[in-house]
């Protein structure tokens, strides 16, 4: 039987971001420095495929300090922590190594700068993500409140507008958070921003590579985990810029499930990416797969070049 043909745009850039890069090879250096095992405080990013692949040369990802031993390292994950994780850590005499993103580590920094200011800090981001627990986490808990949506931005109740600020999680929609501060900034004049973008140039520069893939493409798939924000973030993206059919792939089942429906007569046209915290063997996977079952056309889709890198910390360089 004669194989469909169909055009698979590859989305460039796509993938680990400088961040995701550096915290992954913080824990290979970690282990070849110190040994087998060490601990991990959370998943050190959001994809199984890359914990699990940490996990076969010696990490052991853990949700809290206390569950690993004094005498081994505890690596702090991309998405930050908060201030009372740090000083348990210091408090039981661990080594430490912060793998926390140099971006979100700016967000943290430029919260603590707010507060020390006397300003209240609005954090826009979503509630539970870890790297908002983390940020939140900067300051006393009565000087900074979550706004979530639009309406959240609409019903804030501020003592003092004149002394307020914002930040915003690095990994959300570019469209909906600048709707977001619209609101913000038109209902209070006076509210101070970051002096560089909280959202990363790397969410910014996948977001931007989609929009340009939907004028072209009839279906978008997005490879990355459940609960990675900014994977999610990416079919958010799709969908709103006219992709109907933009669809999540964290595994391989997925990929199955979404070939059993699909049509390469109707949508002919796939565009493909990965979140920044989706390594590109599993970009590579899913192209082998499309190419078993259609004659594949494959075209880079390059939007914007990226050449960012991030310094290793001090202890493992």
């Amino acid at each position: 039987m004669k194989k469909q043909n169909i055009n698979l745009y590859l989305a460039s850039p796509r993938g680990f971001c400088a961040g995701v890069d550096r915290a992954v090879k913080i824990v290979e250096e970690a282990i070849k420095k110190f040994g087998a095992p060490v601990y991990v405080r959370h998943e050190i990013v959001h994809n199984k495929d890359v914990v699990n692949s940490l996990a076969n040369i010696g990490a052991i990802f853990v949700e809290e300090v206390s569950e690993a031993p004094i005498d081994r390292p505890i690596i702090f994950s991309a998405h930050g922590v908060s201030k009372t994780v740090v000083q348990e850590a210091n408090s039981r005499k661990m080594i430490s190594i912060d793998a926390t993103c140099p971006l979100v580590t700016k967000v943290h920094n430029e919260t603590i700068r707010h507060y020390e200011l006397g300003r209240h800090v609005l954090l826009v981001g979503h509630n539970n993500h870890p790297e908002v627990i983390g940020t939140m986490g900067q300051v006393p808990k009565e000087n900074v409140t979550l706004i979530e949506t639009e309406e959240d931005a609409q019903n804030v109740e501020i003592i003092n507008p004149n002394q307020l600020a914002f930040a915003t999680q690095t990994t959300l929609s570019v469209d909906d958070t600048n709707a977001i501060l619209t609101i913000l900034k038109n209902r209070f004049p006076n509210i101070k921003g970051p002096t560089a973008e909280d959202i990363c140039y790397a969410t910014t520069n996948r977001q931007g590579a989609v929009k340009s893939l939907a004028k072209i493409c009839d279906c978008i798939l997005v490879i990355g985990a459940k609960n990675s924000s900014n994977s999610l973030r990416l079919v958010e993206v799709a969908i709103a810029s006219g992709v109907k059919n933009s669809f999540l792939i964290p595994n391989e089942r997925t990929l199955n499930d979404f070939l059993n429906t699909y049509d390469p007569i109707k949508f002919p046209n796939i565009g493909l990416t990965a979140g920044a915290s989706a390594p590109e063997t599993l970009v590579q996977v899913l192209i082998k797969k499309l190419k078993t079952n259609f004659k594949v056309n494959q075209i880079n889709h390059e939007v914007i070049k990226e050449n960012i890198t991030f310094n290793l910390p001090k202890i493992l360089r």
